[in-house]
């Protein structure tokens, strides 16, 4: 029992939080307050204490038993608050993957590869339909197993864009110290880098209906180059081989960026500007004055 081994940096940063700073803490306040209890309960006992104390205040104790928490939460909000700002400010991503909710199975979009997988739970080979595939050794464990698992280069920023079709479900990896609602009408973002290969194991988090608990998740992390097969073997492209205008892209604002930086009839390109524009469906065309107007 425990916290399963972490493979990101931030799953690596929470477990050494919880290992090493909230269950210490914890350890001491039980075992310092179960001594309290038991002399309390020898020494002021009848039998040994047959006249009680009529004291009602002591200004030292009270003082104690205020300060002392106040500086165990701020020892404790030095890492939490450090936690928490790395979480929620991600690096610049290399992968975008849109996970979508369904009752009951998982949706996993490539906007910048133009890949979409649907991933159901692997049936037991005694529960599998004549002919359909069923669940082997070589696929996870039961209940956990997956026909298409979600696939990531190692090393890389992953950004999730996380959301529902039907009901609240909840997108969950315990290895990458990741868990993020997906919320029907919502886009919700979270973000993990994987650092060493293998397939990891999660589930819905959230109670959805019926076949709540048979909705698995499975990531596999690999080497780029295997990634980039992988991609081929899909159908897919690697993102720069050809424009892509899907808006959850990776790659979006430099496309965005260069096309603005382009007169529509052809004409010599101009330097793009550092102004904020509002998202459209079509990139906005922003032309140089002549000189003198």
């Amino acid at each position: 029992m425990g916290i399963q081994d972490q493979v990101t940096p931030i799953g690596r940063e929470a477990a050494g939080f919880h290992d090493y700073i909230l269950m210490p803490a914890i350890t001491i306040i039980t075992l310092i307050v179960l001594a309290l209890m038991i002399y309390v309960i020898l020494r002021y006992r009848r039998a040994a204490n047959p006249v009680p104390s009529r004291t009602t205040h002591h200004t030292l104790v009270e003082v104690i038993w205020t300060l002392v928490p106040v500086l165990i939460l701020i020892v404790i909000a030095v890492p939490s608050i450090r936690l928490l700002a790395n979480q929620y400010s991600p690096p610049n991503a290399d992968l975008t993957v849109k996970v979508i909710g369904n009752q009951w199975y998982w949706t996993y979009e490539y906007p910048d590869h133009g890949i979409e997988l649907t991933s159901n739970m692997l049936p037991e080979q005694r529960d599998a339909q004549a002919g359909a595939r069923f669940r082997t050794a070589a696929d996870g464990p039961e209940q956990l197993a997956v026909d298409e698992r979600m696939v990531v280069p190692v090393g890389a920023t992953v950004k999730l864009i996380v959301t529902s079709a039907d009901v609240i479900h909840a997108f969950g990896v315990p290895a990458f110290w990741t868990k993020m609602d997906a919320v029907p009408g919502r886009l919700n973002e979270t973000w993990f880098r994987a650092e060493r290969e293998g397939v990891y194991f999660g589930m819905c988090y959230e109670l959805c209906g019926a076949r709540h608990g048979y909705m698995p998740i499975a990531v596999e992390v690999v080497s780029p180059a295997a990634f980039q097969r992988w991609v081929a073997s899909r159908g897919g492209t690697m993102p720069g081989s050809q424009p892509n205008a899907n808006p959850d892209s990776t790659q979006a604002n430099t496309l965005g960026n260069a096309l603005a930086a382009e007169r529509p009839d052809g004409s010599e390109p101009v330097e793009p500007t550092n102004e904020i524009q509002a998202t459209t469906n079509q990139p906005t065309v922003r032309e140089r004055s002549p000189a003198g107007m």
